[in-house]
């Protein structure tokens, strides 16, 4: 078996080779085709070598955090797939393990996971204005920052390890004020009784006044078991963004095809999902990746049910962030409910409308969403922007062009379907105009390949297919 240094520099030995390959056919109209498979071939060797880099340089046991985010996770396991891709198994919770693409993560060096651990203490340093207070730690976050159980954020150089010695001290003193305290009160209650029958002139108490005292004990968990329960109530609270991404990759990689012919029909039959419910989960999911990015910013506060999220769907990322911020201002930090978030989301739409231009540019792809009426049919189809108007965008969809809101298009990121939609809108568009009269079956192809952000082989050579049939030509 090759090493992983020596698959690399095959890997590149191949991308050279078709680098060559692509640069002796460019120019040739009759080996369109051609010069199409090798650049796929040249995405997938590329992709894989740059994949087996970013993995080679991740050891056991280091400590890493995801790109803009701050959670801080530990490297368990380094594994290759079947296809040879690398895959970096980290465990953000002490207890599960979940495969990660390394070039979505970022060693941190700076994180000090050997030396702190969730549920240790520590002492705020000079300088802070919570000098010399002690806190437990709840969660490690990324460049030796912690989060504490008073969801308070400390960086690295703001706070001190408190040494296993020094915790028993503070828990003994702990325990000791608490006593103290409670029997304080108990001998001051005690000598305004006694101060009272002695102003009387008695010389023994009429009343023996009895004081009961209950004291309520707090069961401790283990520290496995605080591990479980964070693991269990983080499962709670994003339960329904990993349904929406999972939807959201069953979806546009076509995962359904083998059973079913669209998206509806797939989730109503596996899951019982009505017609809208799949597309919310996804929108839901969206929304809280897209904050997520900024949770040190909302103190690790993100929506904890998918209603949360409706009203916040219709609003461009950047407005998003504002109404969410805005929101937990409201709330003092607490989780909003989804009344409070629709009522800021309605505030924000009396404010000035977006203008077109300030919104995207001209070719780029989207998908487009939450469309009613008659244009609902096209909801969950791509659309390429072609005009920008006042508040309004023309697009081109498989079969004509549409005027939409910005809240209607969500932005697509990805380079190759970039690259890819505008010239597969370009060959449906002259296939549709130039063909005096289409078989049904041809419309119906077409209306399924508008909802496919990019093309399968097999796609592209029914499409093909279809040109020559109709003598449509390069």
């Amino acid at each position: 078996m090759i090493s992983v240094t020596e698959e690399i520099s095959l890997l590149t030995k191949q991308e050279n080779r078709l680098h060559t390959s692509l640069d002796n056919l460019r120019g040739q109209k009759s080996k369109v085709k051609e010069h199409r498979q090798l650049e796929k071939e040249l995405a997938m060797v590329l992709g894989k070598r740059q994949n087996l880099q970013a993995w080679a340089v991740f050891e056991i046991g280091m400590p890493v955090h995801r790109l803009n985010l701050p959670r801080l996770g530990i490297v368990k396991e380094l594994k290759i797939t079947p296809g040879g891709m690398g895959e970096v198994w980290v465990s953000w919770d002490g207890v599960l393990q979940i495969p990660e693409q390394p070039n979505l993560l970022q060693i941190d060096g700076a994180a000090l996971a050997k030396i702190i651990a969730v549920g240790d203490r520590i002492e705020i340093v000079e300088g802070h204005e919570e000098a010399g207070k002690i806190f437990t730690v709840e969660r490690l976050l990324a460049r030796g920052a912690v989060e504490t159980t008073d969801e308070m954020i400390f960086e690295r150089e703001k706070w001190q390890k408190v040494e296993e010695a020094d915790q028993k001290v503070v828990q003994t003193r702990s325990e000791d004020d608490e006593y103290s305290i409670h029997n304080g009160s108990f001998s001051q209650e005690t000598q305004m009784v006694t101060q009272l029958t002695e102003e009387s002139g008695s010389e023994k108490p009429d009343t023996i006044v009895t004081v009961n005292t209950t004291a309520t004990q707090i069961e401790e968990l283990s520290e496995d078991e605080e591990k479980e329960r964070h693991r269990l109530e983080l499962k709670v609270e994003r339960a329904f963004v990993e349904a929406g991404t999972a939807l959201r990759k069953l979806r546009d990689r076509r995962l359904y095809r083998s059973t079913h012919k669209t998206f509806e029909e797939y989730c109503s039959d596996r899951f019982g999902f009505s017609r809208r419910h799949p597309y919310r989960l996804i929108d839901a999911a969206n929304v809280v990746e897209n904050l997520e990015k900024f949770c040190v910013q909302f103190g690790h506060i993100l929506p904890a049910k998918e209603f949360v999220c409706r009203p916040l769907t219709i609003l461009r990322p950047d407005q998003q962030r504002e109404v969410w911020q805005e929101i937990l201002q409201e709330t003092e930090g607490k989780h909003p409910t989804g009344k409070e978030v629709k009522s800021i989301v309605e505030r924000l739409k009396e404010k000035p409308l977006v203008k077109a231009s300030d919104f995207c540019t001209i070719g780029d792809p989207f998908i487009l969403t939450r469309l009613e009426g008659a244009e609902r049919k096209y909801n969950g189809c791509w659309a390429i922007a072609r005009e920008h108007r006042d508040f309004t965008i023309a697009v081109d969809v498989y079969d004509g062009e549409l005027a939409v809101k910005p809240e209607n298009l969500n932005p697509i990121d990805l380079p190759d379907v970039r690259r890819q939609l505008p010239e597969t809108l370009k060959r449906i568009k002259r296939l549709r105009n130039n063909a005096e009269m289409l078989d049904r079956g041809v419309y119906h192809a077409l209306e399924g390949l508008g909802r496919q952000i990019y093309l399968t082989d097999f796609e592209d050579k029914l499409l093909t297919f279809m040109e020559q049939c109709y003598g449509i030509n390069d």
